[in-house]
């Protein structure tokens, strides 16, 4: 071959490769590519050195294990209970009355099991009542606030708790904090539960109630173990990945839902899976050094959290936990042991990591709290056969009305969105087959806050 020819040859290729590579990054960048101010200002108040303050004082308390004491003002559960209430209750003062701070007790009965005696517990909960009183949105995001040693019915020894889960009330108690002074259209639920080492019987009462009592919940963030970055096992150490937990097929999926999913193979987009996309895209669009990983399980082998309850009330619900765990610290009397330190101490923690993990919580309940309703009657036409793909949808019927919708796009095999498109019409013609690739759509704000996606079902 002519020398001239071969570099002409290469000289394309190469031009090609670069067109692929700003191609595939715009791609991707297109995703995450916008920032909604105040909530960039917010993430900027997270502090780490408050988040430890906050863990060393659950410390203090020596165990918070849900049977302990409720009677001592210094030590166990109650005295826990209570300071968690009386921070929520100085957050509130910024708030010009929309925060409003409850101890929501109630009665489990002896189970046999890990309750051996009718108990008293109590969530402690600081609710901020929406700004728009037409919007009936409510998002949770929730911790466990009692702690364990070894023995589950061990109420007596020292039972620290710092990251399991002293870590997740405190990313819950910072949010509190930041989000107390600033207005929301839908309303967020801060929660402090009790009883999930019993049973998840905190999140069980407030699962139960929300069913009970109709409310629109779009969003339950669970954070459990969230606070350490070195795994002692393997030798892992990474604060730059978290994960998120995800059931795939929904705990109510009745005999309709799961012919819809069987023709639409939808079986990873679920409403928790699509939760925990939407976590991934606005968490890592707001903090740098985070990856979302997503694990397409409801939770890790022979462990349970805070987010099933929801989830088996039909609520889309996600769990956020550490990417690399550390057992000699989790569930553990604290001893030294052939010169091992166990237990679960505030040392064994990165505060750093924790600020991270907190700031992908508060983007996404601030970015969902703040976005418009989801569009309504999303669907793909399958009249004809065609290589387009035809979409339609109706604007949500409630709340600001939205500056227009994101369709998004992704191959069958992704499990990300890699694509989107900005829409101010109800419907769109995408020149990418439906049936080589999956879509939704969100309605968005003109501030780039976006709904939670909706699947589209066909229609003729």
């Amino acid at each position: 071959m002519h020398k001239n020819t071969l570099s002409k040859r290469l000289l394309t290729l190469l031009l090609l490769l670069l067109a692929f590579t700003a191609t595939t990054t715009a791609t991707l960048a297109q995703v995450n590519d916008n920032q909604d101010e105040e909530i960039t200002k917010m993430v900027s108040e997270i502090s780490a050195q408050n988040l430890r303050a906050l863990v060393e004082k659950m410390v203090s308390f020596e165990t918070r294990h849900t049977l302990s004491t409720t009677t001592d003002k210094k030590r166990g559960i109650g005295a826990a209970r209570e300071w968690v209430m009386s921070e929520f209750e100085k957050y509130a003062k910024a708030s010009g009355g929309r925060l409003t701070v409850e101890m929501d007790r109630f009665v489990i009965k002896a189970d046999g099991r890990r309750v051996p005696q009718d108990t008293e517990m109590a969530n402690v909960m600081a609710t901020l009542k929406g700004s728009d009183p037409n919007d009936n949105r409510v998002i949770i995001v929730g911790a466990h606030l009692d702690s364990r040693a070894t023995d589950v019915m061990d109420a007596k020894s020292k039972a620290p708790g710092a990251n399991d889960d002293a870590s997740g009330v405190a990313i819950v108690m910072e949010m509190a904090r930041i989000m107390a002074s600033r207005q929301f259209p839908a309303t967020l639920v801060f929660v402090a539960f009790q009883g999930e080492e019993q049973g998840l019987y905190g999140s069980r009462h407030l699962a139960e109630r929300a069913k009970q009592e109709g409310w629109n919940l779009v969003a339950m963030l669970n954070n459990d173990i969230v606070g350490n970055s070195y795994s002692g096992e393997t030798g892992l150490h990474d604060n730059t990945r978290v994960r998120v937990f995800s059931e795939g097929t929904p705990a109510n999926e009745t005999e309709e839902m799961a012919r819809l999913r069987r023709t639409l193979g939808s079986e990873n987009d679920s409403p928790s899976r699509t939760l925990a996309r939407y976590m991934k895209m606005t968490g890592e669009a707001y903090i740098d050094q985070i990856e979302v990983v997503l694990g397409y399980r409801a939770d890790r082998f022979l462990r349970g959290g805070d987010h099933t309850p929801f989830n088996q009330q039909g609520f889309a619900a996600v769990r956020m936990s550490e990417m690399n765990e550390d057992f000699d610290h989790q569930h553990q009397n604290v001893r030294v042991e052939n010169g091992t330190q166990y237990g679960d101490l505030i040392e064994f923690m990165d505060f750093e990591y924790l600020r991270k993990n907190t700031a992908v919580n508060l983007a996404t309940m601030a970015s969902l709290g703040r976005a418009p309703y989801a569009p309504e009657a999303v669907s793909v036409i399958t009249a004809n056969l065609t290589n387009k793909t035809d979409l339609t949808w109706q604007a949500p019927a409630k709340g600001k009305k939205p500056a227009g919708y994101y369709v998004l796009m992704r191959e069958t095999s992704s499990p990300v969105w890699q694509k989107k498109f900005f829409v101010k019409d109800t419907k769109t013609t995408i020149g990418y087959s439906k049936d080589n690739y999956f879509f939704a759509v969100q309605a968005v704000d003109a501030a780039g806050n976006a709904s939670l996606p909706v699947i589209p079902v066909p229609a003729r």
